[in-house]
């Protein structure tokens, strides 16, 4: 029963959330996260301008340890402080900063691939992110990485739909039945993708928080050239060099 949900037919694979990781990630050459408001975009963001980030599931006590004992700064929630899960308050981050990045959806998919090569994807980059997986792999593995209801389960969000659509659209590969869905999804609003992220349910609750920068930050696609790979426990441009690199 599990190989039918792995859609392992097919090169391109698309399935939501830590199900996701479970089933088609596990049998795909590549993974790629895509949490476009705003974990990915954030790394995008931020490893694009060099400092290196480090994904963690929640922030809590241990967080700040955590930072501590990699020589890191501690990101705040949005409007928190100065480096935030806000991508605008990482637009002027300097080379080599390292930061600590807790967030309950892309940080915790991105530490839940164990070996795979995992990279960050959002609409910023999906053309670079969607040729480097090419490079890569034979088998991607396209998670949107969706929200969370009060209860702690998944809702499934229409930017991250949209996300894993706008790299499954660059990929000239045989593509499951929920990739080609996700690569329409994308396909169909893409001449109005900043509206319809504005308009979305997640864009709605930014903008109400004052954030609507962020939201416009993620709306733009393919500005970046930058591919976000997960090296050990961090986040860096790819063909960086990790501090400690010989």
């Amino acid at each position: 029963m599990q190989s039918i949900f792995a859609q392992t037919a097919y090169n391109i694979r698309c399935e939501w959330g830590m199900g996701g990781i479970s089933s088609v990630g596990a049998v795909s050459d590549v993974v790629v996260i895509v949490d476009v408001l705003s974990f990915s975009t954030c790394i995008d963001v931020a490893t694009e301008r060099g400092a290196v980030v480090f994904p963690y599931r929640m922030k809590s006590r241990n967080a700040a340890e955590f930072a501590a004992a990699r020589s890191a700064l501690l990101a705040s929630k949005r409007g928190e402080g100065a480096i935030s899960l806000s991508p605008g308050s990482l637009a002027s981050i300097e080379a080599g900063t390292r930061v600590v990045l807790p967030s309950p959806n892309g940080a915790t998919l991105s530490l839940s691939t164990g070996a795979k090569t995992t990279l960050a994807g959002c609409l910023r980059n999906a053309r670079a992110v969607a040729r480097a997986a090419r490079e890569m792999g034979e088998s991607i593995a396209i998670i949107p990485a969706g929200e969370r209801w009060p209860d702690g389960s998944l809702r499934p969000g229409i930017e991250d739909l949209l996300g894993a659509g706008a790299i499954i659209a660059e990929l000239n590969m045989t593509k499951s039945p929920e990739a080609l869905l996700a690569e329409t999804a994308f396909k169909n609003a893409s001449r109005g993708l900043s509206d319809i992220l504005f308009q979305s349910a997640s864009g709605r609750e930014l903008v109400e928080s004052g954030f609507g920068e962020d939201v416009q930050m993620a709306a733009i696609h393919n500005c970046s050239n930058n591919v976000p790979l997960l090296r050990g426990d961090a986040y860096l441009k790819r063909g960086a060099r990790a501090s400690g690199d010989s």
